[in-house]
């Protein structure tokens, strides 16, 4: 098959070549949306990351052009219309699990950087600065901590909290799982995590339910200086009610590996360019904020099994076989 691949990298290319394929494989820097849509044409399937942009009428220009499947390199899917591509006949695959460990390990990162402040630390000893004044942090041992979200990512980051570092776990997910109950974790609803955790991390899928899940009204009722975590998505935080509950200390800290507008920021060098996203300038001015440019999933083993997968789903089509990573309009996991 010919495959347009839109957003890549040249780590992207690699891993893709290490693996081999048979396919046609056009890499294409721009991400995909209505202005480059026209790049596919004649691509009888494109590959996708995380935010490149397959709206309606990105697909209707899609299908047009003769393009019949959207192969998703990433887990998360809420970047296509995937009523749209059934309508257009055109199926839609995924990578549902390429390596939690990965994110769930940057989770646990992001989160002793934070309240341990080390990437402030890093930044003092390399201007030969070794005062600890305004380093204070505090044990991650006893504290109550929120997971929201206890897929197969989620369930590592409750285990890792549980077991390793003998927090108190409550879990919030539609489905409950057994084996991180028998190890402690209590499942409960999002308003008593949002009341009662001084640490909530952040694992579930973007869908309606979950847009802006922690807004204005939830931050309202967090613990004063609560520390949020999200490796997630973006979307799941309304980023300016965090900037006002950061301000006042309701929220106690914010490590963020996602940023609801970061499709025209995140994986670009821009150090020589001026932000235009007045919030995220405002949102990194905080001293107790910490952000990454999505790297969560950002290890040798995920590129390997991302173009692993990827590549099989491609295959599988090609050759008309069930497509077991298929996702359809009825969809609710990422």
């Amino acid at each position: 098959m010919r495959i347009a691949m839109f957003s890549t990298k040249p780590y992207d290319q690699r891993s893709f070549e290490e693996r081999g394929s048979s396919h046609d494989i056009a890499w294409l820097e721009p991400r995909l949306s209505a202005e480059t849509v026209s790049l596919a044409q004649g691509f009888e399937a494109v590959c996708l990351f995380v935010n490149d942009d397959a709206r309606a009428e990105v697909i209707a220009a899609l299908a047009a052009g003769g393009t019949r499947l959207i192969a998703l390199r990433c887990a998360g899917f809420n970047n296509v219309d995937l009523a749209a591509a059934e309508a257009h006949g055109m199926a839609v695959v995924r990578v549902p699990a390429y390596s939690p460990h990965a994110v769930a390990e940057f989770t646990i990162g992001l989160l002793l950087a934070l309240v341990r402040r080390i990437h402030k630390a890093y930044t003092r000893t390399r201007e030969s600065n070794f005062a600890l004044d305004g380093l204070l942090g505090f044990d991650l041992h006893g504290r109550t901590v929120g997971v929201i979200g206890t897929g197969r990512i989620g369930a590592i980051v409750a285990r890792i909290l549980q077991a390793g570092f003998g927090c108190r776990v409550l879990a919030y997910d539609i489905h409950h799982d057994a084996a991180l109950e028998a190890i402690g974790v209590r499942y409960a609803p999002v308003e008593e995590i949002v009341a009662e955790c001084d640490i909530i991390s952040l694992h579930c899928p973007l869908t309606p339910q979950t847009h802006h899940l922690l807004n204005a009204r939830s931050v309202a009722r967090l613990r004063p200086g609560t520390i949020v975590v999200n490796t997630s998505r973006g979307a799941l935080i309304d980023t300016e009610a965090a900037i006002e509950a950061l301000k006042t200390g309701q929220l106690g800290g914010l490590a963020i590996d996602v940023y609801e507008q970061e499709a025209d920021v995140f994986f670009e060098d821009l150090s020589a360019e001026i932000i235009q996203d007045d919030t995220l300038q405002r949102l990194m001015m905080f001293p107790n904020v910490l952000v990454t440019g999505h790297q969560a999933f950002f290890t040798r083993e995920a590129l390997a099994a991302i173009a692993e997968v990827t590549l099989g789903n491609i295959d599988d089509y090609a050759a008309g076989r069930p497509l077991a990573n298929a996702v359809k309009p009825a969809a609710v996991k990422a």
